[in-house]
């Protein structure tokens, strides 16, 4: 993927007054530069939207702010809960040689035609572990998404690791490789599973409506001594 490109423009208005730059359909964001000033900035709120969506945080954005340019990492993103949009951003710019650290997502692979794990297709579960593994490597480089072959679950015990994703040249994995991405269980061991950690949770609220009463009683007592 060879990045992409996003204008931006300076901002003089900084703190609660921001706000308003939000108002008129622009995100308020920050550029990090290696050790340099950071370049307060301001971006088109849809420029914004599609080039998170496209980038994530794992590609290189092609920035232009005036007759600056840089390449850079989203680094991070807020959002407002309230109306689930981008409220902030911040990139960290990036040197073509230099190496960064990503979250890239994790990805089945199945032969053709396939839709399903040959686990599955015998009435098995397969539980994803984790979606997502961190390497190293020059932005470049940095993969939209690192593949496991799904083939290898098949019984009740297997399960696939780091150590097992397809790794591209001048890349490094930086997760363990012993964490595992996926697993294959019988569905009675899960939903006992869920159903014990349901009973627990249940226990638990139960003890803690029998230790009210307790405490009111001990309230009333000592209440009792003193007014005695």
């Amino acid at each position: 993927m060879s990045g992409v490109a996003l204008e931006l423009e300076k901002r003089e208005i900084l703190g609660k007054q921001v706000k308003n730059l939000r108002k008129e359909g622009m995100v308020p964001a920050v550029i990090h530069d290696h050790g340099r000033k950071s370049v307060v900035v301001a971006v088109e709120y849809q420029a914004a939207h599609k080039a998170y969506s496209e980038a994530g945080r794992h590609h290189p954005v092609n920035l232009t702010v005036g007759d600056k340019k840089y390449t850079a990492i989203i680094k991070h993103v807020t959002h407002d809960p309230r109306h689930n949009s981008i409220s902030h951003m911040v990139f960290n710019a990036v040197k073509a040689n230099q190496k960064v650290v990503a979250d890239i997502p994790v990805q089945m692979r199945l032969p053709e035609g396939d839709e399903s794990t040959p686990a599955e297709r015998a009435g098995l579960m397969v539980l994803n572990n984790a979606t997502t593994v961190q390497v190293e490597a020059t932005a470049s480089k940095l993969p939209d998404a690192l593949y496991f072959d799904g083939e290898k679950l098949a019984e009740v015990g297997n399960h696939v690791t780091a150590g097992d994703l397809d790794i591209p040249e001048g890349v490094t994995l930086k997760t363990d490789e012993g964490q595992t991405i996926a697993s294959v269980f019988e569905p009675s061991a899960v939903a006992a599973e869920e159903a014990e950690e349901a009973a627990e949770a249940e226990e638990g609220q139960a003890e803690g409506a029998s230790e009210q009463p307790a405490a009111e009683g001990e309230q009333a007592e000592a209440q009792e001594k003193a007014e005695k």
